[in-house]
């Protein structure tokens, strides 16, 4: 079997072909649940999308549910490993901080919207996306509670993290959503303010 798929055709692996193929299934997945919301995506639709055939969708996902999964997890890592990388990078300030996470995750989440409706709108809609939502909420609060200073026990941190954590989700919700008008600056600008006081509460 490792062979065969080591065996090249036009210059590629059937590995490499696959891998492709599968990206190219992630990327319509992508295009259908962050444009039209999880109703959009299906089998047919997704393959229709990326210009394959449905043998080539079971290929690599079992089903619509495998690829709906596969896609918000690929967005949930992005956004956690661009927090993660934006608070390592800033200055020790919690102020400078706080704007640097906010600022990362503004970039993401809104200069390309597919990403933000796949983060946090379609959870509101397709069961499996709700479930998998709420099992990722620690990792993001753990973030967040990370950079709270220690003098607080750790039950008020955690707390005070998982707030802030759906405080922040529910305002992109609305950014999103279209229900909130503000500009990106004010929209920042509010963000890095709510981080910055929850900071000065574990002072």
């Amino acid at each position: 079997m490792a062979e065969t798929a080591a065996r090249t055709w036009g210059g590629t692996t059937l590995s490499d072909r696959r891998a492709a193929r599968r990206e190219q299934l992630l990327e319509a997945g992508l295009e259908l649940l962050g444009t039209g919301g999880s109703p959009a995506v299906s089998v047919r639709a997704v393959c229709r999308r990326a210009k394959l055939t449905e043998r080539y969708f079971y290929e690599s996902f079992t089903d619509r549910e495998e690829l709906v999964l596969a896609v918000y997890e690929r967005v949930a890592a992005e956004a956690h490993e661009v927090l993660v990388r934006s608070v390592s990078d800033a200055p020790r300030s919690a102020t400078e901080r706080a704007e640097a996470a906010v600022t990362a995750f503004v970039q993401l989440m809104l200069d390309d919207p597919r990403k933000g409706r796949v983060l946090l709108l379609s959870p509101m809609t397709d069961p499996t996306l709700s479930r998998r939502g709420v099992e990722l909420l620690p990792a993001f609060a753990a973030l967040i509670r990370e950079q709270l200073p220690g003098k607080a026990d750790e039950l008020d941190r955690e707390m005070t993290a998982i707030g802030l954590v759906g405080a922040l989700a529910n305002l992109f919700i609305a950014h999103l959503d279209g229900s909130l008008d503000a500009s990106r600056d004010r929209l920042v600008a509010h963000c890095v303010r709510l981080l910055s006081r929850a900071d000065a509460l574990h002072t």
